[in-house]
């Protein structure tokens, strides 16, 4: 098994050690059905964890090649020194296992390209004058008159996200939907996803704000489901998170259709998840199985939003949870 680290600095102000984000988007680009955590972050001082502790976490799960990134642009102290110090404690300790140090993020003609763009865009709209003035194109382009009120804050956020104005045909809305969402947000209850790109997207900061937070398990190794050889990763960890009743009260799929299959069936044959006060929100994407999912949800009698195409994706499944907790907070959109 393959162990990848990413380690950079850390920092006194909390909010700034935010390398997990990155580690999970690096996850779900290079090893999108590994289980096991197979890229982990660590960081060098002021946060947690640490690089030893780090590396000694991933062997006990199996890991017999480890490669280390230094999360730095330069090739400073840290880079050169610290770091391969800490690697060559770790050799001595694991014998067995290979270890990998990468370059540092350093001289790249893509990193060039970024700073060409930030400087291009300086001093140019904030993000929320553009998110503003997108609306406003929104509205002017096309007609929603004809929609429920309390469904347009949602429609326009899934346009905004995809700029495919046929979401306003597509999307559908049990009589329940909205209502059930914004009482579970002001709740505290939990937001249930089946991969980690529904969870990058949804704004946790405003979800905390109520006492939720967002909880996906395809990458927890620890869960064992009974016959779970034909299940995908995200159906087991979807019947994990419900076996264990993380007081869920939005389960948002936006990748997998076996996992919108598993949570249909469980809210129709057990009573891990009160069914009448929880939203299911599947908008799966793809050719096998997603239209199907989705209109197999779309005859349920608990609380759902889907839409009846092809089309979906994490994207459209944290927009959605998204424009509701913008609603439960009191906004529009």
């Amino acid at each position: 098994m393959e162990s990848i680290i990413l380690i950079g600095h850390g920092s006194p102000k909390k909010d700034a050690n935010n390398l997990e984000t990155m580690g999970r988007l690096l996850h779900s680009m290079i090893h999108p059905d590994c289980s096991k955590g197979c890229v982990r972050v660590a960081y060098l001082q002021f946060a947690k964890p640490e690089l030893p502790d780090t590396i000694k976490e991933s062997v006990r799960n199996g890991a017999k090649k480890i490669i280390i990134h230094p999360y730095f642009l330069i090739s400073g102290m840290h880079v050169t020194k610290d770091i391969p110090e800490m690697i060559k404690k770790a050799k001595k300790m694991y014998p067995d296992v290979e270890f990998v140090y990468t370059e540092p993020l350093g001289i790249h003609e893509k990193l060039v390209q970024v700073i060409a763009e930030r400087i291009k865009t300086a001093g140019a709209l904030m993000p929320a004058e553009i998110e503003k003035k997108s609306f406003e194109i929104i509205s002017e382009e096309i007609d929603l008159s004809d929609i429920p009120q309390e469904q347009v804050p949602i429609i326009k956020r899934v346009i905004h996200t995809t700029a495919d104005f046929e979401f306003k045909k597509t999307l559908i809305f049990h009589p329940d939907a909205i209502t059930t969402g914004i009482n579970a947000i002001r709740a505290g209850k939990n937001i249930l996803t089946d991969v980690e790109m529904v969870k990058t997207g949804i704004n946790k900061k405003l979800l905390k704000k109520w006492g939720g937070e967002v909880i996906c398990k395809i990458q927890n190794s620890k869960f064992k489901i009974q016959n779970s050889k034909n299940k995908t990763k995200a159906e087991m960890g979807i019947e994990s998170a419900l076996k264990e009743n993380n007081n869920i009260g939005i389960i948002a799929i936006g990748n997998a259709p076996t996992a919108l299959l598993k949570v249909i069936e469980i809210l129709n044959n057990s009573s891990l998840v009160p069914r009448h006060s929880s939203l299911v929100i599947g908008v799966p994407v793809g050719f096998v199985k997603a239209l199907e999912s989705k209109a197999l949800l779309s005859t349920q009698n608990f609380p759902f939003i889907t839409n009846l195409s092809r089309k979906g994706g994490s994207p459209i499944a944290a927009a959605i949870v998204n424009a509701l907790l913008k609603i439960a907070e009191g906004g529009d959109i």
